[in-house]
């Protein structure tokens, strides 16, 4: 799992290298220059698509009344979104509405975010702000659709920018700070959050196997240490995906949140 440009880098020079925001900015593999450029974080983003789609289409491809373990597991997956994150949150009603999307945005994001871990990719096809751009904007435009389409255009703004019991020499404060926090605050949050994390974490991952890769090259008298940075490269590697698994949940159930605030009947 060590990073392969930190690694190529120290075997050239026995240097240390440390990680860097260039990290993700890798050169073109082909299209430089175009609209149609394409990176190594682009071809993790696609093996992600690719992996996720066809794990679901065997998955799903013979479903039996005794599921066998692949099944199990992929009804294992299906079962923790509908009922932890759609039902929980939005109610069997609204969850069932919205149990596609979550479900997608879920497993999307995990599988993207894995790619941070896998050899060969090391880096996490959400670490750039495309990806999470991009699920930020489908989250900020369901739950206003959401409430749109249940309450009305100008009862949803009224819904969502005047809390029942405001004094009216408040209001104009109070509406502006709703609308801050609810059609800013939301998406922007929604998308650095996940970004940030993903640039962290494959900056700590780099750090420690670059450091491993250096006092193994460079400094063989420090020997020990080489074998406490894998050590530790081997356990954040474990909290990293752990991390992943997490954001990945907490993106889609803030996502439902902010759903059943859009369509609750009391702001």
């Amino acid at each position: 799992m060590i990073h392969l440009g930190a690694v190529m880098a120290a075997a050239d020079d026995n240097q240390f290298h440390p990680p860097s925001i260039g990290d993700f900015f890798p050169p073109a593999l082909f299209g430089e220059g175009t609209l149609f450029e394409f990176t190594r974080i682009n071809l993790a983003q696609v093996i992600a698509t690719v992996v996720l789609v066809v794990l679901l289409l065997i998955g799903t491809r013979r479903l039996s009344v005794v599921p066998g373990r692949f099944q199990s597991v992929v009804e294992l997956g299906f079962g923790f979104v509908r009922e932890q994150v759609a039902y929980q949150t939005l109610g069997e009603k609204d969850g069932k509405r919205f149990l596609p999307l979550l479900t997608a945005m879920f497993f999307g994001i995990l599988f993207m975010n894995l790619t941070g871990v896998v050899p060969g990719i090391n880096i996490a096809g959400t670490s750039v702000a495309g990806v999470p751009l991009l699920l930020a904007l489908v989250a900020y435009v369901m739950f206003i659709y959401a409430g749109i389409r249940k309450h009305g255009g100008l009862r949803f703004l009224k819904h969502t920018l005047i809390p029942s019991g405001v004094p009216p020499y408040l209001l104009p404060i109070i509406m502006v700070v709703e609308l801050i926090s609810t059609f800013v605050a939301r998406p922007v949050s929604l998308f650095l959050r996940l970004l940030l994390n993903m640039i962290v974490g494959h900056m700590m991952l780099v750090l420690f196997f670059s450091a491993t890769q250096f006092f193994l090259l460079s400094m063989n008298w420090f020997t020990p240490f080489a074998a406490g940075t894998f050590a530790m490269s081997l356990a954040f590697t474990l909290f990293e995906i752990f991390v992943y698994l997490l954001q990945a949940y907490v993106f889609t159930i803030l996502t439902a949140v902010y759903i059943q605030l859009a369509v609750a009947e009391e702001h």
